[in-house]
């Protein structure tokens, strides 16, 4: 997969999984989103791969898709957990 497929698998990976995730996690924007579809792909994929579930393939594949969309979801709670509860705006 060339580094269109990489960004592109990226964005909608991460934007599904905040989709899945409700509340406020993480960056946020178009790039914060795709950062973390990208590093929640390359995550996945080894975790995947680490306990032989599978791998990342090709794009169009669903077991790809699967991965990067539970990479991502993974970076996003790990990301909620280390940010802390939100804070209250000071007046």
């Amino acid at each position: 997969m060339g580094i269109l497929g990489w960004i592109l698998l990226g964005l909608f990976a991460g934007t599904i999984s905040r989709a899945l995730i409700p509340g406020r996690t993480g960056p946020q924007g178009c790039i914060g989103t795709t950062a973390v579809g990208i590093l929640g792909a390359l995550i996945g994929g080894f975790i995947a791969t680490a306990l032989d579930l599978g791998k990342i393939k090709h794009f169009f594949d669903l077991e790809t898709w699967l991965i990067a969309i539970g990479g991502s979801m993974i970076l996003l709670l790990l990301l909620r957990l280390i940010s802390g509860p939100p804070r209250s705006p000071i007046r």
